[in-house]
């Protein structure tokens, strides 16, 4: 399949994977010590849902757009409320015609001695990133294949951070790619922690790449954590949009088990179609 961000901006999959991502690094925002953000395959940084890649697929519309909506539980709601803020700061209410990508949304949630760099190979969604991040001393775009990036650019100077892979799943070995290349950062970086984005159609893919991810971590000492989500809006049907989302993170938060669990119960809802969506939550063992 091809996930190139534009098309995709504000889907289901985005607000999984985006809710991960705040909630990762408000956690890290707990302690004083810088932390550095690198993101692999950034994209364009800002989305106009007005646009035509994003009306051509309309995929916000089931996804962002009804969460805006959502009513939340009052234990949930400050779980989620950071991610949609930022979403909100972006647009102007009541109106929803932006939506912002990964850099954009770990940008916000930088402190002064925070620092973040992202991989952007592409010509075009390079310029909109650097246009989106001009002038920014704690960011940095980086004209590089994410891929080669990954384990060189780990360990940072920081010491403590995040690293996500979210590439756009052109090629067929992708996931094959994306087991090395987090083998090869990881073996780096054992502290770290990585997050992992991947389209959830085939079963045997996922669950290599899974068995790749928890092989690589278990090789540290002590051995690296590995935390595995996935989020079904409804049956996954041949040739239709994507469905099922996943996402794999190496050395969770130890509070992020507890909070993705209650927001993916309440996230089944308004994501759902027709009642039928469902989500995974587990630690894999070897």
């Amino acid at each position: 399949m091809n996930y190139r961000h534009a098309f995709h901006a504000g889907s289901f999959a985005d607000v999984i994977k985006h809710i991960v991502l705040v909630r990762i690094l408000t956690y890290l925002q707990e302690k004083p010590a810088a932390f550095r953000v690198i993101d692999t395959h950034a994209g364009a940084g800002l989305y106009d849902l007005s646009g035509e890649e994003a009306s051509r697929s309309g995929e916000w519309l089931t996804g962002i757009a009804r969460v805006m909506q959502a009513r939340f539980t009052e234990r949930a709601m400050p779980l989620i409320a950071p991610y949609l803020d930022i979403v909100r700061s972006f647009n102007t209410p009541p109106a929803l015609t932006a939506y912002p990508g990964s850099p954009l949304i770990a940008r916000a949630l930088l402190r002064p001695q925070d620092r973040m760099t992202v991989c952007e190979l592409a010509p075009i969604p390079r310029k909109h990133l650097i246009d989106a991040l001009r002038r920014d001393t704690q960011a940095r775009v980086v004209d590089l294949d994410g891929w080669t990036a990954l384990p060189a650019f780990v360990p940072p100077n920081e010491r403590r951070g995040l690293v996500l892979i979210d590439p756009p799943f052109e090629a067929k070995d992708e996931f094959e790619r994306m087991g090395e290349r987090f083998a090869a950062a990881y073996a780096k970086w054992p502290t770290g922690i990585y997050v992992l984005w991947y389209p959830a159609k085939s079963r045997r893919a996922t669950d290599e790449l899974a068995d790749r991810a928890l092989a690589a971590t278990a090789q540290s000492k002590p051995p690296g954590k590995l935390l595995r989500v996935e989020f079904s809006t409804g049956p996954q049907i041949e040739g239709e949009a994507l469905a099922s989302t996943g996402l794999l993170v190496v050395n969770p938060p130890w509070t992020l088990h507890d909070e993705l669990k209650l927001l993916l119960t309440e996230l089944q809802k308004p994501l759902g179609q027709g009642g039928s969506a469902r989500y995974r939550l587990e630690f894999p063992k070897p």
